[in-house]
């Protein structure tokens, strides 16, 4: 059901790969409620991916951008406003990536350069956006941006390995850019811990399985689908949230708050 809470509104949105991805689920939803935004992503996860077909449905255009590079974030964000016609409301980071994971390495076996480039990617690349965006004043009054995150962040899930750390740095990035962005255009930045999610990307790391059932069991509510956080997205992008910002928001179908579940005391017991 679309509610048109976002008409008006434009948007970057980056790391839409193919239709399991989140920012793809973002991306319909946005053009649902109304919004006008541009997609972005890596060249090379571009070629990999099907964003051209998800363009096509949404009346955007795409921006190929590394998001690491302080260069190819400027070119987006000024290409981005001069394709939408004004300054930008929203922005949704769903970037993450460790070529330690997708190496196969255990956390005592991490190959450092490796290890910076995850931080690279999956963090840093966060707080580039918004210097960009700080830089060329590129932000609307009251606009929103949104990076996704996870609960290993501040608990231990050994196959995440380095990707904890990313994602504890994107956290502690939003809070401290969040501030800075508040005082001066009035601009909130939060973080999205959402549930183990049957992404392209997700599924990559060891062990998803087990996660992914792990947390269904424990959470009342059961996992958080990508479908789910896309609409908090929308509700984060929209004007019914001005006064939310600089928060980690658990969107786990409760699981960030349970100590043991019946369901898993069940299973132990089997």
């Amino acid at each position: 059901m679309s509610y048109n809470i976002l008409k008006g509104k434009k948007g970057i949105i980056f790391g839409a790969l193919d239709e399991k991805s989140i920012a793809w689920k973002v991306a319909k939803r946005a053009h649902e409620e109304g919004a006008e935004f541009v997609l972005t992503n890596a060249p090379l996860a571009m070629r990999m991916g099907e964003i051209k077909r998800l363009a096509e449905e949404c009346n955007a255009e795409i921006i190929p951008a590394d998001a690491t590079s302080v260069e190819d974030l400027e070119n987006l964000f000024t290409k981005a406003q001069e394709i939408l016609g004004g300054k930008i409301d929203f922005v949704l980071h769903s970037i993450g990536m460790s070529p330690n994971i997708r190496k196969g390495k255990t956390y005592g076996d991490l190959n450092y350069e490796w290890f910076l480039k995850t931080l690279d990617i999956s963090a840093l690349s966060f707080h580039k956006v918004m210097h960009v965006a700080e830089k060329q004043d590129a932000m609307n009054e009251w606009g929103s941006i949104v990076a996704l995150s996870y609960i290993a962040a501040q608990r231990v899930f050994p196959d995440y390995t380095d990707m904890s750390q990313a994602k504890a740095v994107l956290e502690s990035i939003a809070r401290n850019y969040g501030y800075r962005l508040g005082k001066q255009k009035k601009v909130r930045v939060n973080t999205i811990s959402q549930s183990p999610t049957k992404t392209t990307a997700g599924t990559g790391v060891g062990g998803f399985d087990a996660f992914y059932e792990y947390a269904d069991k424990m959470s009342p509510l059961g996992n958080a689908s990508a479908e789910a956080c896309a609409d908090y997205c929308i509700t984060l992008f929209s004007d019914l949230t001005k006064l939310v910002t600089m928060q980690n928001l658990m969107h786990d179908g409760g699981f960030s708050s349970m100590g043991i579940s019946e369901d898993i005391v069940d299973m132990i017991s089997k």
